[in-house]
């Protein structure tokens, strides 16, 4: 079986079938995404995809595509998108959804390419997977960005998680990792996914790290409950 997201976002697209994922962490309670949700249209997106959506220009590249719904509306405003994705399936989705440029691919295999945008949505710092990959993860998206593009990218600052009532935040300093570095399982008709990293990160801390890949948070724009998108550029 492919993994349980692509499974549910395959069995949607062809068969209408609506069947929950799961999706299980270390830092939250279990949540169920229905396969509906990625295939979203422009109106039914949180303010801050829709942001993302309007400041892309250019050749664009959509990194963890998934079912497709920013490179399709995209695509349809008249942009040149590339849709990445891992999933064979998705990507089985995405053209049969009539993607024009599908890439099935990892982000970090991609070369000899350049783009004016490159979207990461949907917490897209969790691609890097914990804070010790960020420096390569920025490096290899500055490889793939023009000179006057940008990086739209969006997370959340989980010190929610940890403030008291008076709005204190309390932090184990003692911790051996960043308290937003998650582990995360998905499930599918009883079919579970091997565990995996997942990181949301504070902005402050985001700045810092882009800085050191030669680049700048130009822009950041909040969303209503800690979360935010981050406009990088040179």
């Amino acid at each position: 079986m492919q993994d349980p997201i692509s499974q549910g976002v395959f069995n949607y697209h062809y068969h209408r079938d609506n069947s929950p994922i799961l999706i299980h962490s270390d830092g939250f309670d279990t949540d169920e995404v229905l396969p509906s949700y990625f295939f979203r249209s422009y109106k039914q997106m949180p303010k801050l995809e829709q942001k993302a959506l309007d400041l892309a220009f250019g050749r664009v590249l959509d990194v963890g595509a998934c079912a497709g719904c920013h490179s399709y509306y995209l695509q349809n405003k008249g942009l040149d998108v590339t849709a990445l994705e891992q999933s064979q399936m998705c990507c089985q989705v995405m053209n049969d959804r009539g993607i024009t440029n599908v890439s099935n691919t990892n982000l970090f295999y991609l070369e000899n390419e350049k783009f004016d945008t490159i979207l990461l949505l949907m917490n897209g710092t969790g691609i890097a997977g914990t804070l010790n990959n960020l420096n390569l993860f920025f490096k290899k998206l500055r490889s793939l960005l023009n000179p006057n593009g940008q990086i739209l990218i969006d997370s959340s600052d989980l010190i929610f998680l940890y403030t008291e009532e008076d709005g204190s935040a309390v932090i184990d300093i003692a911790a051996d990792k960043y308290y937003g570095e998650l582990t995360f399982q998905t499930e599918y008709k009883n079919q579970k996914s091997p565990t995996f990293p997942w990181l949301y990160i504070d902005q402050d801390l985001l700045k810092e790290y882009v800085k050191k890949s030669q680049l700048k948070v130009s822009h950041i724009f909040k969303g209503d409950h800690f979360d935010y998108l981050a406009k990088i550029t040179y």
